[in-house]
């Protein structure tokens, strides 16, 4: 009898020893999977923050490389919404800033520095070419020309305004008809045709905008000027 029962206590010891050891694991395993999930869930929000943190300039896609200008730029819409022009992260020209208006929209900007010389608008449905024309051929060499439509602004455009805009390297200005919508960055001084350049045909046939063509956009990398 006495070894019988020695044998039952054994049994029990063992048993217990066995369900401590097999509730130590469980425990210990769950205490892992508690600490991997918080710290990944620590990991994701810092990861999406830094994701979140990758901003470029004026908002491109990628950044310019060293001894060019970020830009960013958009036409007019319709008649409502005046365009917008960026170049390395500073507005130039937009509504909110309340310096643009009907017509040719236009900034000046030291091809050197980056820094802005001078923005204006004219109204070529019923003003005057004579002042485009004029300011035009005030411009500076080295100076980076950006340009923008906002409803129209080929009404009042001659040839000899047209021909000016065209030195600075636009591909599209003889072109340009009634509110037809046309950005572009040029040069006064440029040797080549310029790449950054964006047309679109009022056709009421193709019009987002009743009357009007829909908004042109454009973003690109400007070459510093270094002699």
């Amino acid at each position: 009898m006495m070894r019988t029962g020695g044998i039952l206590k054994l049994a029990a010891l063992v048993s217990v020893f066995f369900l401590a050891a097999f509730l130590a694991f469980e425990l210990i395993e769950i205490n892992l999977d508690f600490n991997f999930a918080r710290m990944f869930a620590r990991s994701a929000p810092t990861e999406e923050a830094a994701t979140k943190q990758s901003r470029y300039k004026c908002g491109l896609s990628k950044p310019c490389p060293d001894d060019h200008f970020s830009f960013k730029m958009a036409s007019g819409a319709a008649s409502v919404v005046g365009p917008k022009m960026c170049l390395e992260d500073t507005v130039l020209m937009s509504g909110v800033k309340n310096n643009v208006g009907r017509g040719l929209n236009i900034a000046l900007v030291n091809g050197r520095t980056g820094q802005l010389i001078k923005t204006e608008f004219f109204d070529l449905w019923a003003g005057d070419v004579n002042p485009l024309i004029q300011f035009l051929n005030k411009i500076e060499d080295g100076t980076i020309v950006m340009m923008a439509t906002f409803d129209d602004s080929a009404t009042k455009l001659n040839d000899v305004a047209k021909q000016l805009i065209s030195d600075l390297g636009s591909s599209n200005i003889s072109s340009l008809g009634f509110r037809d919508n046309w950005i572009f960055v040029g040069g006064k001084g440029i040797k080549t045709k310029s790449p950054f350049e964006q047309y679109i045909k009022n056709n009421a046939e193709s019009n987002k905008y009743e009357g009007w063509p829909e908004v042109l956009e454009m973003e690109g990398c400007i070459p510093r000027r270094l002699d």
